[in-house]
């Protein structure tokens, strides 16, 4: 039973991530600490577990969709960089932080970053990109799939800064960062919505090799789990960067942040009672 919880979670997690350009360790981590903690379904599972398993998920995910995204041309690996330097050893400090975790700040903290995501994506469209980002000494182009050229502006001091807190929350609730990286890049920074869901990916992959190394030496990976969440993440990722080029991802992230709300609320509850 506990290796059929584990691939639904696997893929189902992957295919959403993939779509929204998430990772999919927001749908991940909770999954493991309801149905490992809640249920006793996943021997031996804890939030460090479930954040430090997550995180090396997150590699295979970030890698297999990162692979499809350059071959349709939606990965902008240069100024993507950019964000690099903050996002990686930001995610190497966090995973330190996490070890203070108990299960009731745990699911606090979870609940009322998933609420702050679900409000993030809520008004994401209707936030407009900072003027002060779009100067001409900022501007920064990419030349997608089909030949359009793209300008968004990329300050790297705000960028660092930036990627760096994306970094920590990645180290310390194990979700890979998109959830926060691809609306940052979108609303601040003004990406095209299809390079910013690539990009952000190629970020997840190293981002989650960071935080993974620091929870592998805090001993806060369950290697049997990870391995068969890692098989059913692989298709999954594969699974959702071709639905992202067949269908308007807008109807998915709508489910997703409702689902956070919602997650997000009972978490809540749940470590105040």
């Amino acid at each position: 039973m506990s290796y059929i919880v584990l691939i639904i979670i696997g893929a189902f997690s992957a295919i959403i991530g993939a779509l929204v350009g998430i990772g999919g360790g927001i749908i991940i981590v909770p999954s493991l600490v309801y149905f490992g903690i809640d249920h006793h379904l996943l021997s031996g599972m804890t939030p460090q577990k479930a954040i430090g398993t997550s995180s090396v998920i997150l590699i295979t995910t970030g890698l297999t969709a990162t692979l499809g995204y350059l071959k349709t041309k939606q990965v902008d690996v240069k100024n993507g960089l950019i964000f690099l330097i903050g996002i990686i050893p930001g995610a190497l400090i966090g995973s330190y932080l996490s070890r203070f975790f108990t299960l009731d700040s745990f699911n606090l903290l979870f609940g009322i970053f998933l609420i702050l995501i679900s409000i993030i994506l809520m008004i994401r469209n209707v936030i407009k990109p900072i003027k002060y980002f779009q100067q001409d000494k900022y501007m920064k182009s990419f030349v997608d799939r089909y030949g359009k050229e793209h300008k968004y502006g990329i300050p790297p001091v705000a960028a660092v800064l930036s990627s760096f807190v994306v970094g920590v929350t990645t180290g310390l609730f194990g979700i890979g960062g998109g959830a926060l990286m691809t609306p940052l890049m979108i609303i601040v920074f003004k990406f095209p919505p299809h390079v910013a869901v690539g990009t952000s990916m190629m970020m997840i992959f190293f981002s989650s090799l960071s935080s993974s190394a620091g929870h592998i030496i805090q001993g806060n990976v369950l290697w049997v789990h990870a391995i068969i969440l890692i098989i059913a993440s692989y298709f999954g990722a594969k699974i959702g960067v071709k639905i992202n080029s067949k269908m308007n991802s807008d109807t998915v992230v709508l489910v997703l942040r409702l689902t956070m709300l919602i997650l997000g609320i009972y978490l809540i509850i749940k470590s105040i009672l």
